[in-house]
């Protein structure tokens, strides 16, 4: 399952932001946040560039930061579109 922005476009948060936002607000480098993943750095800018992601990996990343981003998803605009 992916999370993120929906087929018709109604979700406005774009998740590869939200993660590098919360990355750089608690002053953590790319290569920490990849050494923490198991991932190369090249990978990690892709995850940035994301608008969605897998669900475990965003699982994954939330423990990592320490930051509930399904929270951060659900509390967008686009609710109404949730079920």
């Amino acid at each position: 399952f992916r999370f993120g922005i929906a087929g018709d476009g109604s979700c406005k948060m774009h998740i590869g932001n939200l993660i590098q936002e919360e990355l750089k607000r608690q002053g953590r480098s790319v290569t920490w946040f990849a050494e923490q993943l198991f991932y190369t750095r090249p990978h990690i800018y892709k995850i940035f560039s994301k608008a969605t992601i897998d669900t475990g990996l965003l699982q994954r990343i939330s423990r990592i930061l320490k930051h509930d981003f399904f929270m951060d998803l659900s509390k967008d605009d686009g609710d109404e579109h949730l079920v």
